[in-house]
Order: C-alpha cells, then structure tokens, then sequence
C-alpha cells in the first residue's frame, strides 16, 4: 500500500544548528510552511534539552527527536518514557541494540497515547550511520557488507514491532524487498549533485532518487540550511520529491 503523503509531508529539516536557540527557532518560523516536520539531534537537544522541543512544537511544527538510544533495555524504556512526555512525532533507537531492547522502545510508545496526546509516536530503528560504508563495517568486526547488515538489522527491527528504520537512501529498494512496502523507511544523506566538497556522508542520492526507490520520508539539512534562500531550496527539494514520486507511480 502506497503512502499518500504529500512532497512537503515527506520532507524533514535537520534542525541541528549552532550555539543560539533564537537562531534555530528563526529557521523554524522560516520554514515551518515548507516542511513536514523538523528533526533535532543529539547537538540541539543537549545544548538546550527539552526546551527546544516545546518551542518548536508550540509554532504547530512536528519534531522527530533523533537522540539514537542505545543501552540496555530497561534503560531504553525508561529513556523512551521520558522523550515521549515531549511533543515528539517521532523517536530514534539503534537497532544493534537488540529485538529485546526495540520491543521496549515500541511498549514505551503504545503507553504514550493519552486522551490529550492521541497521535502515537513512531519508534524508527536506526540500522547502519551513512557515514559508514563497507570498509568501516568490516573493521568493527562484521563479516557482512553494509547493504546486507542494514537488511538484517531492518529485518530484526520488524520482528520487534519497530515500523520503521532510518537508513542510507542507497538501502531503501532492499530495507523494502525484505520488509514489505508498508515499512517505513527515513532516509538522511540527501544530496544534489556537486554538494558540499568533502561532506560525511557516503551513500547518498538526490531527493528525487530517494523518492523514486520508495523513501517515505527525507532527512535534509545542510542543503537547506547553508542555502542563500532556504525557504526556495526547501521548495526545491520538495519539487524533486514530487518528481521522484510521480517516477514512482510510473513504474506501477
């Protein structure tokens, strides 16, 4: 079953900026129209905690808190507990965390849902960073390549009740094959040709390719945020998720 969801629905701004919240919360205001929801990470969060959570969500945005846990699973649970008492859409785990530990991330966000807070969070499992390419995952030790320990780990993920995983856009088509056109996937390292000399990220495609390959949501920050016109690049991602979509369609 194909998602409805429109472009901008689709599209997630990495509100991960600098030293000053009024500078993030400007982005906010400026492109809150334009996207679908903004994601803060371990850098925002734990320069101003849940203070930027509250801001942005009381400007009518959706936040997507990518905090990756990783421990133990009582301590996940609890740890999920605590992020889900925020206004968050959706939440990050590790998948190698185990079936154990992303069972309790999803227990933690059945208990969530309130009379007040009716919308149940997504638990999204994170599988391999996209900094990471084959070379790295086999000097941590697995006998794998990257394509085929992202699959098992979306694979485990399922089979814990996560619905979804956040992986490289180059692993949608597989992470789908596997787990079914229903599992949710979210896709960082969305790039456009000629992007940013020297940048992290390793296995990444165009926001209109990700579409097209079945992305459910993308993860873009620095192309929007470094831009001279944020608001018109974000208008111009959310015109290529439209296209790869359309391509999509196309093909069915």
């Amino acid at each position: 079953m194909k998602s409805n969801k429109s472009a901008k629905e689709r599209l997630i701004f990495a509100l991960d900026v600098g030293d000053d919240l009024d500078e993030a919360l400007a982005l906010v205001d400026l492109l809150k129209d334009h996207v679908g929801m903004f994601k803060i990470g371990k850098e925002a969060f734990t320069r101003f905690g849940p203070a930027i959570v509250e801001a942005v969500a009381r400007r009518d945005a959706r936040v997507f808190l990518d905090l990756k846990f990783h421990d133990i699973p009582n301590t996940v649970a609890r740890a999920t507990d605590a992020a889900l008492k925020m206004p968050v859409s959706m939440l990050t785990v590790h998948a190698s965390g185990g079936t154990a530990m992303m069972s309790e991330a999803v227990a933690a966000a059945y208990r969530s849902v309130t009379p007040e807070k009716s919308e149940q969070p997504l638990i999204l499992a994170v599988t391999v960073l996209t900094s990471l390419g084959d070379d790295d995952v086999v000097s941590l030790g697995f006998s794998l390549s990257t394509k085929d320990l992202v699959t098992r780990l979306a694979l485990l993920a399922r089979e814990a009740g996560v619905p979804g995983v956040v992986a490289s856009p180059g692993d949608i088509r597989t992470i789908k094959q596997a787990c079914g056109d229903d599992f949710i996937v979210v896709t960082p390292g969305i790039r456009q040709a000629g992007d940013i000399a020297g940048d992290d990220q390793k296995r990444t495609l165009t926001a209109a390719e990700a579409a097209a390959v079945g992305a459910d949501y993308l993860v873009v920050g620095r192309p929007i945020r470094t831009a001279s016109d944020p608001v018109a690049a974000a208008r111009r991602i959310t015109d290529e998720i439209s296209e790869g979509l359309a391509g999509q369609s196309g093909r069915h």
